[in-house]
């Protein structure tokens, strides 16, 4: 092949070519905003320049104890500054950051410990107790270092490192390294592992860019923007807001637990202008006695994802004065690469229709090259009907590297050139997908298709529900019926008649559930509903 014009004499030099990497977003900030305020933790106030320096005396420490590139740091810390910190110092000396469940039990954590050879472990002195039970369980033999918060009031219990102390012995001024590939991997999730072993989802600085500087662009966040830490740092590495945050000078408020309180506080008195979480974030909002709720001084952007929030949770987030966007996502594709963008002739609509075109999952962001709903056997696109399902894949460069140590895993997960999510859903005229159900979760009843989901929305409306879920439950004669879990709200009386009659009357009746058990639902650490928990009840009935 004949070499063009373009490509004589014209190659990639230091001057004109840089790995993208989320980085130096942090120096950045550090270099333009030094003294504004980066971090909000109780009474704590720390600057950008302070974080900068920070984040560099925590690379320089662990640089100093042999982590470089592709050693893995692992930390299993709440939404507090040390996390922040992880988020930066960690990559700053070529080492990959696994952010750790809290919420996993000591077996799971040994088996991440092992599975992801973490070389270091950070931890919160409130979870040193399973710390503790996971290192004495794995194989790994990782240096653990200790961060007392004192918004916890939890002392040191390991006899570890002190974080404090392991950070002030760092150089302030180190140099760290830039990425030598943006393929190079600067973060190690693990998903939820319902069904067997976790798998390890590995980032690189590339993506962690892209989906950084979509979340602020979409979500249109400036340098104003404040953003409260209600959504777990280890999940997805907070959807990669701790550099997007940077990026834009903005300012985090940290939160080391989800309570109705706090937030309302926070919202009050730091002026928070941007949350995300899934919808029992709003349930709990929502649910919140009087006493515990303040005033909202602006109308606050409520980002959420996981399944469709109900039409009346929507409906009724917005009556109490937060705007909620719609996102999509997996621990895959770095958080959420889906968005529900609003057009401006949607606000004429009545409440009811707007709700309903929230619980969409939307568009593609940016950074995100490719979406589409195809039949997974064929790979044929479906019709953009709004009626025929298929399984929503995605293609781009804010889709993982593959998972570690998982070949099979990932050729299945990348078979065709898309990366199959595993989610059924529909693509509307107007290029709007919209999920039906997980893969797993679609109710097969005497060969019809019943979309768990939509029996979901039907029974939210319904006034005595606080919260619900539907599984398919094993039938003689249908295959599979309905069948409905639910909590009721504190004081409200319904029965199983009322329920079922409540549904046939809303939706085609073969849809409606042919059982109705009333219990509390299991939840995942991310407040997901544990549907694979709910199907073996299910099946025991």
């Amino acid at each position: 092949m004949t070499a063009s014009q373009y490509d004589t004499d014209l190659g990639r030099n230091p001057a004109n070519h840089v790995p993208l990497s989320p980085l130096p977003f942090l120096e950045r900030a550090a270099t333009v905003n030094p003294h504004k305020t980066a971090i909000i933790h109780g009474p704590l106030r720390r600057s950008y320049s302070q974080f900068y320096a920070r984040s560099r005396q925590l690379a320089s420490s662990l640089a100093a104890e042999g982590i470089g590139k592709n050693d893995t740091v692992a930390a299993l810390l709440l939404n507090t500054p040390a996390m922040l910190e992880a988020h930066y110092g960690v990559p700053m000396c070529g080492g990959v950051l696994n952010a750790l469940n809290t919420r996993l039990d000591a077996e799971g954590i040994a088996f991440i410990l092992d599975h992801g050879e973490a070389k270091v472990l950070i931890v919160d002195s409130e979870l040193a107790p399973l710390a503790a039970e996971a290192l004495n369980i794995c194989n790994a033999n990782p240096k653990v270092i200790e961060y007392a918060d004192p918004e916890s009031g939890v002392a040191a219990s390991l006899g570890a490192s002190d974080y404090e102390d392991f950070v002030a012995s760092g150089d302030p001024d180190y140099a760290w390294v830039m990425p030598d590939d943006e393929w190079d991997a600067i973060a190690l999730n693990y998903t939820s592992g319902t069904t067997g072993n976790p798998k390890g989802v590995v980032y690189h600085h590339r993506g962690a860019t892209l989906l950084a500087t979509g979340n602020a662009m979409h979500a249109q966040m400036n340098s104003n923007a404040v953003y409260l830490w209600t959504l777990p740092m280890f999940h997805c590495n907070g959807w990669c807001f701790p550099w997007t945050m940077s990026a834009i000078s903005g300012t985090h408020v940290c939160l080391r637990a989800v309570r109705a309180k706090p937030i309302f506080d926070a919202i009050a008195d730091a002026g928070v202008t941007h949350l995300c979480g899934a919808p029992i974030v709003m349930q709990t909002l929502l649910a919140a006695p009087d006493d515990e709720k303040r005033d909202l001084p602006r109308t606050v952007e409520f980002l959420t994802a996981a399944a469709p929030p109900p039409e009346a949770v929507l409906a009724a987030m917005g009556d109490a004065g937060f705007n909620v966007t719609h996102l999509y996502g997996l621990t895959e594709i770095y958080g959420p690469a889906v968005i529900n963008e609003w057009k401006p002739e949607w606000r004429a609509l009545e409440k009811a229709a707007q709700a309903k075109l929230k619980s969409r999952q939307g568009v593609r962001y940016l950074a995100l090259d490719g979406l589409t709903v195809r039949d997974p056997e064929t790979m044929a696109e479906t019709p953009a009907d709004g009626e025929t399902i298929g399984e929503v894949m995605c293609r781009g460069n804010v889709v993982m590297k593959g998972y570690l140590k998982n070949p099979k895993a990932t050729d299945e997960a990348f078979e065709g050139g898309w990366f199959h999510t595993g989610d059924l859903g529909v693509m509307h005229a107007d290029g709007y997908i919209q999920l039906k159900d997980r893969a797993k979760d679609i109710i097969i009843s005497g060969g019809e298709n019943i979309s768990s989901i939509e029996i979901e929305d039907v029974l939210f409306k319904h006034p005595a529900i606080a919260a619900c879920a539907v599984v398919a439950r094993p039938d003689e004669k249908w295959g599979e019926t309905p069948c409905a879990f639910v909590e009721l709200k504190a004081g409200a009386n319904a029965n199983e008649a009322d329920l079922t009659a409540y549904c046939r009357e809303h939706m085609a009746a073969f849809k409606a559930p042919k059982s109705v058990i009333f219990d509390e639902l299991p939840k995942t650490s991310t407040g997901k509903v544990q549907k694979f928990e709910l199907r073996q009840r299910a099946k025991a009935l």
